[in-house]
């Protein structure tokens, strides 16, 4: 099905051109923000410049591998209110794998590819000591990140079965959780901070392994297995909205039509 898309999408290769450029242009923003404003200061919460940009890459390129593949669930609500996903239920074919390669777009590599061309800059600016339990977090933690951003658009998305509006608050989930961890943690109070370790393991994606790769104290003081908790922390989150992706399909009883 992504191939299909994919195929629908190259027929129109001026279009499609067009429409990554400007999605590389418009998802450049978010780090010009960054860059402006270390025009007036040296650090932000203690953080350089290159400590936010791999801040930014690593949320960001997170995100956008996670949206590549599995952001087509968002429109969960509007199959469940048309009627669409009983078509997808009787084909002998997964459910979450039909919705998530519906509509399947390669513009939305404009988000990882920028991200990763910020990611790579801060790497080569960063005055950090590259051993080789740092150069092996790296990947780790972008694998791990991308897998716990695609659960929580799942999941996100699983509370459309109950809550057909809910898309506004899986958007804050993934889109606002990444553009959160965009930023030290030492600019955010600690219940916050703590939040996103105990509540929805938002830290997990970036913040604590970035601890270790940046040679940074821990702002909550926990113990240093944390920071190399991200397969464990993605597990879970697997675990957990394969669970609520399953309650959802029980829940649902169709549109009656």
């Amino acid at each position: 099905m992504a191939g299909m898309w994919t195929r629908s999408t190259m027929s129109y290769r001026a279009s499609f051109a067009l429409m990554l450029t400007a999605s590389l242009a418009i998802t450049s923003l978010d780090f010009v923000v960054v860059v402006l404003m270390f025009r007036h200061t040296d650090t932000l919460g203690g953080w350089t410049l290159p400590e936010l940009g791999f801040l930014y890459g690593t949320s960001a390129l997170a995100l956008g591998t996670a949206n590549l593949f599995v952001g087509s669930i968002d429109a969960l609500g509007d199959r469940i209110r048309t009627g669409a996903l009983d078509t997808m239920l009787v084909r002998p074919a997964p459910a979450l794998a039909q919705l998530c390669a519906e509509r399947f777009s390669l513009r939305r590599l404009g988000r990882p590819v920028q991200a990763a061309a910020v990611l790579g800059w801060s790497v080569t600016a960063l005055p950090v000591h590259w051993t080789a339990d740092r150069i092996l977090l790296v990947p780790v933690l972008l694998v791990c990140g991308s897998v716990i951003f695609a659960c929580l658009f799942v999941g996100g998305a699983t509370l459309q079965f109950w809550w057909g509006e809910a898309r506004e608050l899986q958007n804050s989930l993934t889109y606002g959780g990444a553009t959160l961890l965009q930023y030290p943690p030492t600019v955010f109070a600690k219940e916050l901070v703590a939040g996103t370790v105990f509540g929805i393991p938002l830290a997990f994606v970036n913040w604590l392994p970035a601890l270790h790769v940046l040679g940074r104290p821990d702002p909550l003081g926990l113990p240093a297995a944390f920071q190399y908790a991200s397969p464990l922390a993605a597990a879970v989150c697997v675990l957990a909205a394969a669970l609520a992706w399953r309650a959802g399909l029980r829940a649902y009883q169709g549109t009656g039509t």
